[in-house]
């Protein structure tokens, strides 16, 4: 079964770093665009930042530009979300996403365009 598995979530105090990993069950998601998106509680699931799994075109959000960078290691089928100056609006559960042939950034932030999403892992930022 494919699938993708986050980790790396946890309770941070503000200005503190958390590193997401995605882990991918397949090299099949070699070609595929990943996102990651979080959603905090009674709010809608946003994108944060997206990457193509080999590692290019990457885009972020604005607010989360120049604190989180997103990166892949094809080696370990894995991408990762590396998150610094976290503050407590930063607080939500992550998930990371797959999919295929999403090529825009506006196609980018559609939840509808994935078709493979991990568990979601909890971030909570403390003031």
């Amino acid at each position: 079964q494919v699938n993708l598995a986050e980790s790396g979530g946890g309770l941070v105090q503000a200005g503190g770093s958390l590193r997401l990993s995605c882990a991918a069950s397949e090299r099949t998601f070699r070609s595929s665009t990943v996102a990651w998106f979080r959603q905090a509680p009674g709010k809608e699931r946003e994108v944060v930042a997206a990457i193509n799994w080999n590692g290019g075109n990457v885009d972020y959000v604005d607010f989360i530009k120049g604190r989180f960078t997103v990166s892949s290691d094809n080696a370990k089928d894995t991408v990762y979300l590396q998150m610094d100056s976290l503050k407590p609006e930063d607080t939500a559960v992550y998930y990371c996403a797959a999919g295929f042939s999403i090529y825009t950034w506006t196609n980018r932030r559609a939840t509808t365009k994935y078709d493979y999403w991990g568990q979601g892992t909890q971030v909570t930022v403390s003031p």
